[in-house]
C-alpha cells in the first residue's frame, strides 16, 4: 500500500459529531499503529495560531501551509500528500489528489435536508461529494442507511461506497463530572436528555407534548447542544416550564447527564449514524429513539421506538418506559449488550481493510 497520510483539518475544528469520528478513529489508528496493526502513517494539518498538542504519539504530525479551511485543503494538501495515499475523515477532501485517496461522507444531508443548511454549505458539498467520485476518490460512510442514500444522490453503485460503524466507548474515558445536574438543579432520575442543535433534522419541536407529559409527572426535559449557525439554519426550539437548555457540555458532563438521566430522547428524522444513542448504550441509559435514519441500525431491539410520522408517539414510548416495570432495567441491559458491538478499534481495523491497496 502507498504511504499514508491523514487529513487533520479537523484538528482546527470544533468538535461535532464528524470531528468525534476523526478524532476517535485516528486515535485508534495511532494505537494500532503501536501494535503494529497498522501501516504508519502521518497527520497532515493546517498550521496553528500556537503550538499544538501532540495527541498521537505514534503518527507523526506536519503543520503547514499559508492557507486556511477549504483553500488549505483543496490546494495545498494534496502537493503535500503526492505520491501516498491520502485519507480524509470529515466530509470533504481535496479534488485533486484524485484517485488516490480515500474519503468519509458521512451523510447525504445536503440532499435529503436541505433546510437544515445554510445556501452555501449546501451547494458546496453537493458540488464536492458529485466531483469525488468523478476524480476517481475511493468513497466511505458511517453506515448502511448512509451508504443507500450517498448512492442514489450520486448516482453510483452502493457497492462503491464502504461502511465503517463508529464507536461510543470514548464517553467512557474521562470520570463523570456530576457537578452539571447541582448547575442545574437537575435530579438523577427525574428528568429525560435531549441531545441536538436547532437544526431542522434534529426535530427538536417534536418535542413539546413530551415536555408537558414530563411536567406532569413532576419531571424535565434537559437539552445540550448549540447550533453552529454558519451551517445550521435555526429554527423553532424546545419551550415550556419543564425544559432545561444546557448548551454544550463536556464529556465528563454529558457522561454524568447519560448516567443519570431517564432515559435518551432522540428525535431526530435524520441521522447518518447517530451517535448520541450509541453513547448513552455505552453509559447504561436507556434510549428512547425516532425509527429514523440509521438510528435502528445502530440501536438494534436495545431502543424504545417511536415514529416521526406514523401511529407510534413519544409521549406514548415515555408513558410505558415511567409505568411499565422493569422496561428500563431491561433497556439498560440490552443497550450495554448492543454498545459492545461497536468500537473505535474496530471502526479503525475496518478502515484499513476498505483502503485502496493500491493507488498508483
Amino acid at each position: 500500500m502507498s504511504a499514508l497520510a491523514i487529513n487533520g483539518r479537523f484538528l482546527t475544528q470544533k468538535l461535532t459529531g464528524v470531528q468525534r469520528f476523526a478524532q476517535e478513529i485516528t486515535l485508534a489508528v495511532d494505537a494500532l499503529v503501536a501494535a503494529g496493526e497498522w501501516p504508519a502513517a502521518r497527520v497532515l494539518r493546517p498550521p496553528a495560531e500556537a503550538e499544538a498538542a501532540k495527541p498521537y504519539p505514534h503518527l507523526p504530525i506536519e503543520a503547514f501551509g499559508r492557507l486556511r479551511g477549504q483553500a488549505w485543503e483543496q490546494v495545498e494538501l494534496p502537493l503535500r500528500a503526492r505520491g501516498g495515499l491520502l485519507v480524509s475523515l470529515g466530509n470533504t477532501a481535496p479534488l485533486l489528489a484524485g484517485r488516490r485517496q480515500a474519503v468519509v461522507i458521512h451523510d447525504a444531508g445536503v440532499f435529503d435536508t436541505p433546510d437544515s443548511y445554510s445556501l452555501p454549505f449546501r451547494a458546496w458539498y453537493r458540488a464536492l461529494h458529485r466531483a469525488l467520485p468523478r476524480a476517481g476518490a475511493r468513497l466511505l460512510t458511517v453506515s448502511g442507511f448512509s451508504r443507500g442514500r450517498i448512492a442514489a444522490h450520486l448516482r453510483i453503485d452502493p457497492a462503491r461506497l464502504g461502511v465503517i460503524h463508529e464507536g461510543g466507548e470514548h464517553i467512557l474515558r474521562v470520570p463523570a463530572g456530576a457537578g452539571v445536574l447541582a448547575r442545574h438543579g437537575l435530579a438523577p432520575g427525574r428528568f429525560a436528555l435531549v441531545i441536538g442543535t436547532g437544526a431542522a433534522h434534529k426535530n427538536l419541536d417534536a418535542l413539546r407534548e413530551a415536555t408537558a407529559l414530563l411536567a406532569a409527572r413532576g419531571l424535565s426535559l434537559a437539552v445540550a447542544g448549540a447550533a453552529d449557525p454558519a451551517v445550521f439554519r435555526n429554527v423553532a426550539g424546545v419551550g415550556g416550564q419543564a425544559a432545561v437548555a444546557l448548551g454544550r457540555v463536556s464529556d465528563a458532563e454529558l457522561r454524568a447527564l447519560y448516567e443519570a438521566a431517564l432515559c435518551l430522547v432522540f428525535p431526530s428524522r435524520y441521522e447518518g449514524f447517530g451517535l448520541p444513542p450509541l453513547e448513552a448504550m455505552c453509559c447504561g441509559c436507556p434510549v428512547v429513539a425516532a425509527a429514523a435514519g440509521a438510528v435502528p441500525e445502530v440501536c438494534g431491539e436495545a431502543a424504545l421506538w417511536f415514529d416521526t410520522d406514523g401511529p407510534r408517539r413519544l409521549t406514548d414510548a415515555l408513558a410505558r418506559l415511567l409505568d411499565e416495570e422493569g422496561l428500563a432495567e431491561e433497556l439498560r441491559r440490552r443497550g450495554l449488550a448492543r454498545a459492545a458491538q461497536f468500537s473505535w478499534r474496530r471502526a479503525a481495523a475496518t478502515l484499513l481493510s476498505l483502503l485502496p491497496k493500491d493507488a498508483a
